[in-house]
């Protein structure tokens, strides 16, 4: 297995794995979930339609991995993430919430990396 080759598994099994926790956490009402989406001004009924839409987005990461012809699906679930996380990054530099842009930026570099890995790979 090439390196590219790998890179095409790996990094979108990471950003199905990571967009799986957080939307977890999401849905179970984790504390760190709640207090951040209070801060930036998010309601807590998005919530369980934010993981939805992350959970979505692994799902369609992940049959993209079964199939060469399914790979187009990966690429739009990976549209649909860096989507999600720009909004996200959006959010926190709206209310001014910086000393924690870090998470909504990781989970946005994971999106974008999948995104690459799928479309020049």
């Amino acid at each position: 297995m090439t390196g590219t080759q790998l890179a095409l598994v790996v990094v979108p099994l990471l950003t199905a794995a990571v967009n799986v926790g957080i939307a977890a956490a999401d849905l179970a009402g984790a504390r760190f979930v709640l207090a951040n989406s209070a801060e930036v001004g998010v309601p807590r009924s998005w919530l369980p339609w934010l993981a939805t839409l992350k959970l979505a987005g692994a799902a369609g990461l992940l049959l993209g991995l079964l199939d060469a012809a399914l790979r187009p699906l990966g690429a739009a679930a990976t549209c649909g993430l860096v989507l999600l996380y720009l909004g996200a990054l959006a959010f926190h530099l709206r209310a001014r919430v910086l000393y924690n842009l870090a998470f909504p930026g990781f989970y946005f570099v994971t999106a974008a990396a999948s995104l690459a890995v799928t479309v020049f790979c």
